[in-house]
C-alpha cells in the first residue's frame, strides 16, 4: 500500500484512539451517576431506584402542576402523538403522589399526546419524594444528561425562588451548580417578558431566540417577538436583529421595529456549493461515523440496564440489536477480507 494508504490508515486509527478515550469519558459520566456521591447523578439515581413497578392509571387521576416549568413544544409533541399511535406507549411517565393527588414529575408530552388520542389510562411509575420542592430538584436530575433549555432552567430556578422561597445559595446547593449559574438564570427569565415567554410556550418563538430577545430592555421585547413571529426569523436572523435595535438611539427605537415589522420576510441566504468528494472521502466519513456511533452504542448499552427501560421499551431495543447482530457480523467478515486477514470464527 502506498504512502496515502497508510497516512489514511494511521488518521483512522487518531480516529479511533480519540473516540475510544471519548468513550471512556462517557462511561465515567454514566457510572458517575449510578455510584457517584452527591450531587443530581445520585439523586437521578435515587429517582430510579425508588421507581415503583409501572402501573396504570387514569388520566383524569394525574394532575399537571409542574408543566408551568416545562416546556412542550408543538414538533416534538406531534412526533410523540405518531410514536404512540405506531408503538404504543414504551415508557411509564413518572409521578409522585402529593397528598391525595398524584403529580406529573416527568412524561408531559406523553401524558398530553395520550390525552389528544382519547386514550383513557397510561402506565406510570411512582417516585418518592418528600415534598413539591424534592419534586423540582428530582425533574432537574432525571434531565441531566438530556439536558434542559436556559429558558426551562431559568424557569425551575424562579419557582424555587419565588413559590418555595429558597435562597439561591440553597437552591445551588440543591441543585449541585455554582451560585452564579442560578443567579444568571434568574436573571434571565426576570428580565424576559411575560408576554414573550407566553410566545415561547404557544410555540411561536423558539426557547434561544426568545433568550436573545431578553437582552432587550422589557419596554421593546414584546414589539421584537411581534417581528420574530410575523417574519419568521431564525435564531441567528433574531439576534442580528436584536444586535441592530441596540444600535439605535433609544428614542427611534420604537419606529425602527415599526418598519421592521411591515418588511417582508428576510431573504434566504444561498447554500454554499458543496464540494464534490471522491470515494476515499467517503470511506474515510463513514468509517470515522462507525467509529463515533458505535463508541456510543457500548457506553448506553453498559451504562442503561435493559430492564430499566420498562417492558416495551426493551422489546423493542431487543428486537433492534438482533438486526444489528448479523449486520456487524458480516461487516466484520468484509473488513477482515479487505484487510487480508483470516476472519474469526
Amino acid at each position: 500500500m502506498g504512502d496515502d494508504g497508510r497516512t489514511s490508515r494511521a488518521g483512522f486509527g487518531a480516529q479511533a484512539t480519540v473516540t475510544t478515550r471519548e468513550s471512556r469519558r462517557i462511561w465515567a459520566r454514566v457510572t458517575g451517576l449510578h455510584g457517584g456521591p452527591a450531587g443530581l447523578g445520585a439523586r437521578m439515581a435515587g429517582v430510579t431506584a425508588s421507581s415503583t413497578t409501572p402501573r396504570t392509571t387514569s388520566l383524569t387521576e394525574l394532575g399537571e402542576r409542574l408543566a408551568a416549568i416545562r416546556l412542550c413544544e408543538a414538533p416534538a409533541l406531534d412526533a410523540m402523538r405518531r410514536s404512540l399511535e405506531r408503538h404504543g406507549q414504551l415508557s411509564p411517565i413518572v409521578a409522585f403522589a402529593e397528598g391525595d393527588q398524584v403529580q406529573t414529575l416527568d412524561g408531559f408530552k406523553r401524558l398530553r399526546a395520550a390525552r389528544a388520542l382519547g386514550w383513557s389510562s397510561v402506565a406510570i411509575t411512582l417516585a418518592e419524594v418528600t415534598d413539591g420542592i424534592d419534586a423540582k430538584i428530582r425533574l432537574a436530575a432525571l434531565h441531566e444528561q438530556r439536558g434542559l433549555t436556559e429558558l426551562v432552567e431559568g424557569w425551575l430556578v424562579r419557582s424555587l425562588y419565588r413559590d418555595d422561597h429558597l435562597s439561591q445559595p440553597e437552591i445551588a446547593r440543591r441543585l449541585d451548580r455554582h451560585k452564579s449559574w442560578v443567579c444568571r438564570r434568574l436573571i434571565l427569565v426576570e428580565a424576559l417578558d411575560l408576554a414573550v415567554q407566553a410566545d415561547v410556550r404557544l410555540g411561536l418563538v423558539a426557547p434561544r431566540a426568545a433568550i436573545a430577545l431578553a437582552a432587550l430592555p422589557r419596554g421593546n421585547q414584546e414589539a421584537a417577538a411581534a417581528v420574530v413571529i410575523r417574519r419568521g426569523l431564525t435564531v441567528p436572523q433574531t439576534e442580528h436583529l436584536v444586535a441592530e435595535l441596540r444600535a439605535q438611539p433609544e428614542a427611534a427605537r420604537a419606529a425602527w421595529l415599526a418598519q421592521q415589522l411591515e418588511a417582508g420576510p428576510p431573504p434566504r441566504a444561498p447554500r454554499p456549493a458543496r464540494p464534490p468528494r471522491g470515494d476515499a472521502a467517503d470511506l474515510v466519513a463513514d468509517i470515522a461515523t462507525l467509529v463515533r456511533v458505535s463508541a456510543r452504542l457500548q457506553s448506553r448499552l453498559l451504562g442503561t440496564p435493559l430492564g430499566a427501560l420498562g417492558g416495551p421499551a426493551s422489546e423493542v431495543v431487543l428486537d433492534g440489536l438482533g438486526a444489528l447482530a448479523p449486520v456487524l457480523a458480516a461487516l466484520t467478515r468484509t473488513i477482515a477480507t479487505v484487510l487480508g486477514q483470516e476472519p474469526a470464527a
